[in-house]
């Protein structure tokens, strides 16, 4: 296998991880689109028969409804009505955002000793004393190998 089909590989490599990274944040996205929409579909019966299906607002009846009659005896009149609603309703997560105040005191010190720990892996290099660090070289006046004519063959 050459160089250049090497790199072709690895590019390929690249691009799916790139492709993998927008379609799962695409689809991470959509599910809490989801997730937090509140859903609402309205069915409308009038004599066993479907009138009017409506999502997110009220479905349009049939206009013989009597359940809005001014009697004293309402929940007969209810009863005895020709039309039938059904609601189907799913209530949408409010609360997505996840809150500190929401960790019980355990949590909270199991997070303050984890993260203690954690940080004190990472100790310092040790220093070391260098006693020339700050002293120059001496200055070559005269090339001594040059002048003795001592040369390394």
């Amino acid at each position: 296998m050459s160089f250049c089909q090497v790199i072709l590989i690895f590019r390929k490599f690249a691009f799916m991880k790139k492709m993998f990274h927008k379609i799962s944040a695409t689809s991470l996205a959509l599910l809490l689109l989801v997730i937090t929409t509140s859903w609402k579909v309205e069915k409308h019966y009038c004599m066993g028969h479907l009138i009017d299906v409506a999502f997110f607002v009220p479905a349009e009846t049939c206009g013989m409804d009597m359940s809005t009659a001014d009697n004293e005896n309402d929940d007969e009149v209810i009863q005895n009505s020709c039309c039938d609603e059904t609601i189907i309703a799913v209530e949408g997560q409010n609360d997505v955002k996840p809150s500190i105040h929401d960790v019980n005191l355990e949590q909270q010190i199991f997070l303050a000793a984890y993260t203690y720990t954690y940080l004190s892996l990472f100790e310092p290099l040790a220093f070391e004393n260098l006693p020339h660090e700050y002293y120059l070289p001496p200055d070559i006046v005269k090339d001594i190998q040059l002048l003795d004519a001592v040369f390394l063959i």
